[in-house]
Order: structure tokens, then sequence, then C-alpha cells
């Protein structure tokens, strides 16, 4: 099977890289390709079927039970439970199971019993290995870095991952060398970098230079919380939706008489507009009083601070911006795009695209995260609310936005070395 060739090739990839990610790449983790290429023919087989009607989704643990301890479980940890004996594994057996291990919560345990592969139990992991994917404070996932996890997420869509790294995934007949997480990419980040230093200006400004040093990618972290949160709420929903980021000094031109977008629901230019904005601000105060209240003292000020804080205040916020969130979530289920200044600042909804806008037949497919590779693919496949958003980013080079179609699939869209391209982006580690 491809899928298996892929997963083995690479793995070798990966191990020759500096930092491979959440993972941490065992020698003999994979199973040879034989019998990797059985355990996913069954996978395969299994995510077709239904259980009274209901999909079959699953996730696999493969390894020895001893591997896990006996002792534990979530939040932290794994609750490992072992048949008296095992289950010879096949696609029925799967699809019985995983209405009883459910996707998100637990794995189904899987081991090569010398004979063929067999199920030994029941894994409960807790949702935290979803946690940093749908957005909020990161939490370490239970799952071993090097434990090898295959995941059956849908009709056809099946995944290798060691740890929280995908290495190889069949979705919708296509495979895909790994996850595409755009929230890594460079390009992403050099697109807000103005944003993120004029926050940290204004937090200077307003509290004095900090007595311990403020790490500028926290700001990054948290904008990232946010968005990942509309993208997965927008994907619950399952009502498609898309958002577009426009730089702060462009709104005038942009969404002005003689724009490209005319929003249908324009917010008055008042602080509650600005309310994510301010919320990054209150959090950066609080990280302040967090580091100077601490017995040792930090060394800086960052993400794993915010994320390790009991503050209430810190988690307060955390919540607000959480409902900020589900806000922006909802207004994209009214027909035209959301529309957010680089600077956060939430500019209104239901935005029509108008005027003479360039006609786009073709737009490029990014390959790799920056964009490096890519091929040319025609634009008549995608539906209007695609098409419209293509448009006005060929228009407006300086904006960027995120299109969730109804049936739960990312796209992230951009002007990019001279030539309009988008990413598909996974949710999911």
């Amino acid at each position: 099977m491809d899928l298996a060739e892929l997963a083995h090739a690479r793995f070798v990839e990966l191990k020759a890289q500096p930092d491979p990610g959440p993972c941490r790449l065992r020698s003999g983790a994979l199973p040879p390709m034989a019998a990797l290429e059985q355990l996913l023919s069954i996978t395969f087989q299994a995510s077709l079927l239904r259980e009274e009607d209901r999909p079959v989704r699953f996730r696999l643990f493969l390894g020895e039970p001893e591997r896990l301890p006996l002792h534990g479980g979530p939040p932290d940890g794994l609750h490992r439970l072992r048949f008296e004996s095992p289950r010879t594994l096949h696609e029925q057996e799967l699809r019985r199971l995983s209405q009883a291990a459910k996707y998100h919560r637990s794995l189904i345990g899987v081991r090569d019993g010398g004979a063929g592969f067999e199920i030994w139990g029941i894994v409960q992991s807790g949702p935290r290995w979803l946690q940093s994917a749908r957005g909020g404070r990161d939490l370490p996932s239970p799952v071993p870095y090097d434990a090898v996890v295959i995941r059956a997420d849908g009709p056809g869509h099946v995944a290798v991952a060691i740890g929280d790294v995908t290495l190889a995934e069949l979705r919708a007949g296509h495979l895909a060398g790994g996850v595409t997480n755009v929230f890594h990419s460079r390009w992403l980040g050099e697109r807000f970098a103005q944003s993120r230093s004029a926050l940290l200006e204004e937090h200077v400004a307003e509290m004095g230079e900090p007595v311990v040093p403020l790490d500028i990618a926290t700001i990054r972290s948290v904008s990232q919380q946010m968005v990942k949160r509309i993208i997965a709420t927008i994907q619950d929903s399952a009502h498609g939706g898309a958002v577009v980021f426009v730089p702060h000094e462009r709104v005038p031109d942009v969404i002005g008489s003689k724009g490209s977008l005319h929003l249908k629901y324009a917010f008055a230019e008042e602080e509650p507009r600005e309310r994510y904005r301010n919320l990054i601000r209150a959090v950066l105060r609080e990280l302040r009083a967090e580091a100077l209240a601490s017995s040792s003292r930090p060394t800086r000020m960052d993400w794993a601070l915010y994320q390790a804080s009991t503050r209430a205040e810190i988690a307060r916020l955390d919540e607000a911006i959480m409902e900020m969130s589900h806000l922006i979530a909802g207004l994209s289920a009214v027909d035209g795009v959301v529309v957010l200044s680089e600077r956060f600042e939430l500019l209104g909804f239901g935005g029509e695209i108008v005027g003479s806008l360039p006609d786009v037949t073709t737009i490029r497919r990014a390959l790799d995260l920056e964009g490096t590779r890519y091929d040319e693919v025609p634009i008549d496949a995608v539906g209007t609310r695609h098409r419209a958003v293509y448009r006005l980013c060929a228009q407006e080079p300086s904006a960027f936005a995120v299109i969730v179609s109804q049936d739960g699939d990312v796209q992230f869209v951009a002007w990019h070395d001279d030539g309009l391209m988008y990413w598909k982006h996974r949710n999911v580690p």
C-alpha cells in the first residue's frame, strides 16, 4: 500500500531533521512494510463501515500493553485496560469497538501477536491530544512521543503518526506526507510581525520596560489560539465560513467606498471592536504580574509561563478569548466574509466582494509549508465562497484569508511569492 511506503519514507526523513516536532523516532517503532500494509488495509476497510448508522472512527495504539503503566489515567496519563484474552484484529471487531473506544478520548490497543495483529484492550487518553490543535493553553498529550498511532477519522481517511506528528495520511483518495499545520510556517508569522511589534510597544508604553524580558513570540502564540478556535468552531457547526485579515493601514482602501469589500454589517469604530486586541494586552499585563509575584523569578515572560499559570485572572482572560472566537465563528454563518484587521480589530461581517476584480481561473496549491513547491490547479471545482475569496486576495495582495468549507476542509489563502496560493490546513495533530 502506498500509505505504508510514504509513512516509512517520512519516518526516515524526520529522523534526519534536527527538530522533527513532538515525537521520538525510536528505531523499529514502525512495523515492517508488509505488516504495516496489512494493518492499514484492515483500518481502511473498517473506516468504510457503519455501526447502526453511526460512522466508524477510531484510533489504534500500536504496541505492547506492558509499555504503559498500570497506574494513572487522564487527564495527565493513560488508563490501560487489558482484555483477559486478546481478540483477533479484523474490520468487524474494529467496527464494534469503535463505539466503545470513542475517537477523541480513547484508543484501541493493538500488537503483533506473531501470527497476525490482535487487539489487547482499550486505552483511555482523554481529549488533551487535540488541545493544541483546537486552541487554548497547551496541555501535554498523555500519548507517549514514541508511540505509533493510526487514526481512522472518516470513510477512507487513514493517518499514521508517531506521537503527535503525522507521518502520512490518505484522505479523499489523496496521499499526503503528513499534516500541513500552517501555523508552523514562517510566512504566516512574518505577515503579523508588524502587528506583534505594535502590541509590544503599546505594552511597554503602558507598563514601562519589563523587569522580566517579554518573549514577543508569546503574542504570536496567544493570537494563534484564537484563530485555531475560530476554525474548530466553524468546523463543528458544519456551515462553513471565511475570515479575511486586512493590514491596518489598508483598511480604508479595502473596505472604503471604492474598495473591494462591502461590509453589510460594519461595526462602529469604538473600543468593543478592539476587544480582542485589548485582551492580548491584558494577558501581557497579567504575565508581568505573575513574573513579579513568583518566588523564583523566571528569566523571561513567555508562552510556557502563560500555559503553566494558575493565576485566576489569566484563566478568566483565556475564557474571554474563547468567547471572542465563538463570536467570530458565529458571525461567519451569515453569507459573506468576516473581516478583521491584522491588529485583530473586528471590523464587521457579511462582507461582499464588489467591483471589477480580476478573473481567477487557477491557483497555486502549496505542497510544503513555505510554498516553495506547488502545482497550478483550476478553481472550477470549488464553490462561490472560495472563488470570491480567491479574487479578493488576487486584487488585494496584502490580504490573507482562512476558508472553512461545510465538510470541514480548511484553506489558508494569500498572495505569496508573486502568485495566488492556498495551503490545505489540517487542525489535528
